[in-house]
């Protein structure tokens, strides 16, 4: 199912050229700016100059989202033009003569900023604090680079190989492959048939005088629409606007038509791929409607119903029967005429041939099995989910708008959902009949047909009309500000004990549509009585959602729509966790369900073996997956720990081989003899009582008592000579290098806060070292980077650094990084270094403290560990007081540049000059 975008709400109401924008509070409309629709708290607003602008304001969190959308994308681009909106999204962040170095400013004011581009549409978004200055001044390097952005020679020819080396990646998965050749067969003249990231050929022969003629007919206001989502002053954003978009002239040049029209598919299509891999796929593809149709929320429920786990048609007709591993959709919602394909993983030891017939048979038997109500309202029942959690986020939501505005009007998003009410299993069966047809589709045969049955010409859609006079709902409540301060949230929680012994975090707070976030740590066994387990804990906590003695596994999965609850499980042979989110009026059905589900487990059998199939599938595609190849290798490499230690990291066939021999039974004993409530941690964080959820939680979980003692298994630092492994990988496009140094240090020690900095410095953003030597200047990768990671217990702390690059860089990659490193170490880091990562840290530490689902984990983690946000605070503190030679010092004491272990995995074998 695809969603686009909702918008919370501020009503306004116009009335002799003021508007309300909230209780007591009127703004004048700036010179210029005309206001249009209204729809549930969104406000369309227009500049003179032709530029829409969105405003969703929400006090309730203190961030604030900027999103730009450009109405361009691969569906505008001409012969040997391919990949140039791609490749021009990546150059507007090379800056302006008024902003030459946009990373920096991003990197010091803690902004997190990104772009994407799609066959429709490019948007540039950008996330941070709530702030009057950080607002005007994206606002303004916005409208700086919408024309006057850098386009220079000397940058594109780096930022080319960055962009092939993303194409390398992509071209490292088989499924991604897949798609690309399916949609290239099933469209024969439209743009939607060419990949978005464009041709090889166009994308390193692309000519900067075209690449700049695009960016001047395209990034204009007139094409661009400017949404303002999250916490925000809408008097003073509209002004801020106003004065630095509105002094664009409206441009004289007229947008070029597109009128090339995909005639209708009048036979099936075939494609083969044949690549190195572990695992088949099927895929099959249709034509249908434009993503604007009335149409279109009929297809995504049909899509659903077909791969829904573990009711859909698919699922039960090929995972059920163990034909295959896994189904999924995609209902792909486009300005112009569209499609929905559905993809079917089977295991190489099974028979690719009766996957097929079984896929054609269920998706185009649905004639003469038609959809059920049923069936229609378990996906609506989701979808409706999916809608209100995207309402209670505003600034997901500002970010949701970008696919509604690519595909016609923002409005759209509000249609969709109400199409959804409506939808019958009629509508259903109607659009199946119409589009579900063996001379509409693509697969990897071709059968002759002598009177085929061709689907109709897409319908045109007057999006204009359809929206005209739409008012929509009444607004969603929205929630309170909540202060990230340490000492203010800490002085907002609650924390106590139940009778069992576990933990309780409480964090209540007013949220925009009710949600709350729910954490669960349960911690079990010992190193000795460990020994031997795996993989039967990992195991366990997979089948805990896959029913319990009231339930099975559809009905969970039901109750969970039902109750506006999105739920995950998981855990290894230590540890069970649960977490995920509902609303306040579900929040009581929705802790006795999941107790259920963790104190209630049936372990039935047949969903068992689906489990075990899907790991081993996951395990199988690993073997050719350059990054996975490359993590096991490090996290193998002088691993102490004999084979049954829960430590021990085994080779990929002892894992595959353990998990094929452990049985249902084994697994059932690990259960009753290990996983228990009383050491174990809940924090929850959101809207709702908590006195009330003090006894509910009293209730289910503080009678369950742990079968078996705790004591938490040791992970001691462990020596590790200076390595270097390489790996072949044959027969991928790309090729990854992670490297580790580990180091006596823990998250309390007093060089943790320089290291923070320091490995921001080095690997952490757009500006690092690493990222400005590897993929900026070099242009030898796609993304690199350095991460640390501490430890709350052992003094056994690392810092990992990694890329991914064209494996016949190979020899300039590892010399880039080794450079960089020994730079770091003997000539430092800079007072102004230092004092832009400090800003930065400092401002995504704090970002960190406003989301729900990071504030409920972070709650439980403290719970355990017996902390507090004070110890943030303090650290938060010495982060602000560091030197640029208490940076330095802390990394020359502890990374040796000549220490580190590095694995490297791709296909070498072509370049052994460069080995």
């Amino acid at each position: 199912m695809r969603l686009f975008a909702r918008l919370p709400a501020f009503l306004a109401a116009v009335a002799l050229g003021f508007l309300a924008a909230g209780p007591g509070l009127a703004i004048a409309l700036p010179p210029g700016v005309t206001q249009g629709a209204t729809v549930e708290g969104v406000t369309e607003y227009a500049l003179k100059n032709g530029m829409k602008v969105l405003l969703l304001p929400d006090a309730s969190r203190p961030k604030t989202t900027v999103n730009l959308t450009y109405k361009v994308g691969s569906r505008h681009e001409n012969y040997g033009e391919t990949g140039m909106a791609h490749l021009l999204e990546h150059m507007l962040f090379k800056g302006t003569p008024k902003h030459p170095r946009l990373d920096q400013e991003f990197s010091r004011r803690g902004i997190q900023s990104n772009a994407s581009t799609f066959y429709d549409r490019t948007n540039y978004f950008a996330t941070f604090n709530a702030s009057e200055t950080d607002l005007d001044w994206v606002l303004a390097m916005e409208a700086d680079r919408m024309t006057r952005s850098i386009i220079a020679k000397k940058d594109l020819d780096s930022e080319m190989t960055v962009v092939r080396n993303e194409m390398e990646q992509n071209e490292n998965s088989p499924a991604a492959i897949l798609v690309q050749k399916m949609l290239a067969t099933a469209y024969e003249w439209h743009a939607y048939g060419k990949e978005t990231i464009g041709a090889r050929s166009d994308v390193e022969q692309v000519d900067v005088g075209r690449l700049r003629a695009f960016y001047r007919t395209w990034y204009q206001p007139d094409n661009a629409v400017l949404v303002v989502a999250g916490a925000f002053d809408p008097g003073r954003t509209l002004a801020k606007i106003a004065k630095h978009f509105g002094a664009i002239p409206k441009p004289t040049r007229t947008l070029p038509r597109l009128y090339t029209v995909e005639p209708v598919q009048d036979g099936e299509r075939a494609v083969t791929l044949r690549r190195v891999g572990n695992t088949q796929l099927l895929s099959i593809a249709y034509h249908t409607v434009p993503g604007a149709h009335a149409d279109s929320a009929a297809l995504d429920a049909l899509a659903d119903i077909m791969t829904i786990s573990p009711a859909g048609r698919l699922y039960q007709a090929l995972v059920e029967t163990k034909m295959a591993t896994a189904v999924d959709n995609w209902n792909a919602t486009l300005h112009d005429p569209s499609f929905v394909m559905f993809t079917v993983q089977v295991p190489i030891t099974d028979s690719l041939a009766d996957a097929r017939n079984t896929l054609l048979g269920t998706i185009e038997g649905v004639r003469t099995r038609p959809i059920t109500d049923v069936e229609v309202d378990r996906v609506r029942t989701r979808a409706l989910k999916r809608f209100d959690e995207t309402i209670a986020d505003a600034n997901r939501l500002g970010m949701e708008l970008t696919e509604a505005i690519a595909i016609g009007d923002w409005r759209l998003f509000f249609l969709q959902r109400d199409r959804w009410r409506t939808l019958g299993a009629a509508d259903v069966q109607r659009v199946a009949e119409t589009w579900l047809k063996p001379s509409n589709r693509t697969l990897g045969e071709f059968v002759p047909d002598a009177k085929p049955d061709r689907a109709p010409g897409a319908p045109a859609v007057d999006v204009a009309a359809m929206v005209k006079n739409y008012r929509g709902e009444p607004a969603i409540a929205t929630g309170e500000t909540l202060d990230p301060d340490p000492a203010a949230l800490d002085a907002r929680t609650q924390r106590f004990t139940l009778p069992n012994g576990m933990k309780v975090a409480l964090l209540p707070k007013k949220t925009r549509g009710g949600t709350v976030r729910f954490s669960i740590h349960l911690h079990q066994g010992d190193e000795t009585s460990l020994f031997g387990q795996a993989p039967r804990g990992a195991l366990a906590a997979a089948m805990l959602p896959r029913g319990t003695v009231k339930k099975s596994r559809q009905e969970i999965e039901d109750a969970l729509d039902r109750a506006q609850a999105k739920l995950s499980v998981g855990g290894t042979e230590t540890a069970t966790m649960a977490g995920g989110q509902t609303v306040r009026a579900r929040l009581p059905e929705t802790l006795k369900l999941v107790a259920e589900i963790l104190r209630e487990p049936s372990f039935p059998a047949e969903e068992f073996d689906k489990v075990k199939r899907e790991r081993i599938a996951g395990l199988e595609e690993a073997r050719t997956d350059p990054d996975s190849v490359a993590d096991r290798a490090l996290a193998r490499y002088a691993n102490p720990y004999p084979a049954g230690d829960v430590r021990y990291v085994p080779m990929l066939d002892e894992e595959i081989a353990a998990l094929s021999a452990v049985t249902l039974d084994e697994v059932r004993q690990y259960y009753a003899k290990f996983v228990g409530g009383a050491n174990g941690e809940v924090a929850l964080v959101g809207d709702f009582d908590p006195v009330e959820v003090k006894a509910l939680l009293t209730e289910v979980l503080g009678g369950w008592a742990s079968p078996a003692p705790y004591i938490r298994v040791p992970d001691p630092l462990v020596p590790r000579a200076a390595t270097a492994i390489t790996l072949q990988v044959p027969d991928k496009a790309g090729a990854s290098v992670v490297g580790e140094i580990a180091f006596p240090m823990t998250d309390t020690s007093a060089e943790y806060p320089a290291m923070i900095v320091a490995s921001y410095i080095l690997g952490g953003v757009e500006s690092s070292r690493l990222y400005k030597r590897v993929r900026d200047r070099e242009g030898l990768s796609y993304g690199v980077y350095a991460a640390l990671h501490p430890s709350s217990f052992e003094p056994n702390s690392a810092l990992r650094v990694g890329a991914i690059f064209a494996p016949e860089n190979l020899a300039r990659v590892r010399a880039a990084i080794a450079e960089e490193l020994v730079r770091a170490a003997r000539l430092g880091f800079t007072e102004g270094e230092v004092a832009e990562a400090k800003a930065g840290v400092l401002k995504l530490r704090r970002l960190s403290r406003t989301q729900d689902a990071g504030l409920a984990g972070a709650l439980a983690q403290q719970a355990y560990l017996g902390r507090t946000f004070a110890l943030s605070g303090s650290i938060d503190a010495a982060i602000a007081a560091l030197t640029a030679a208490e940076v330095n010092a802390a990394f020359r004491r502890l990374v040796a540049p000549d220490g580190f272990a590095f694995t490297y995995a791709g296909d070498f074998a072509k370049h052994t000059a460069q080995k």
